[in-house]
């Protein structure tokens, strides 16, 4: 396309669209482990968020670095807004009713 759109945009490169992005840090969650009560930062693609119908089927959960056991943590409505804002990866869960 050698036309723009856009009056006075011309041969505009992916290179020079995006020239001016920076590249963002991940984002880190403190988490802590109820088993060896060992603390840490996890990435958000060490997290899963499930999100039921009650706040007893809300949870999130990981794997502890330390000691490797599977951790699962109830996850209100604050909580659920953190992950999803930071990239959690969220898996809704359905009634069968």
């Amino acid at each position: 396309m050698s036309e723009s759109a856009t009056p006075g945009v011309r041969g505009m490169t992916a290179a020079s669209a995006f020239a001016g992005m920076r590249s963002v840090a991940p984002v880190m969650f403190r988490a802590g482990c109820p088993d060896c009560r060992e603390r840490f930062e996890l990435a958000a693609s060490a997290l899963r968020l499930a999100i039921g119908a009650s706040s007893r089927t809300t949870f999130y959960s990981f794997t502890c670095p330390r000691c490797g056991v599977a951790v699962r943590k109830p996850a209100g409505e604050r909580i659920v807004e953190l992950l999803t804002g930071g990239g959690v990866r969220t898996l809704r869960l359905h009634s069968t009713v």
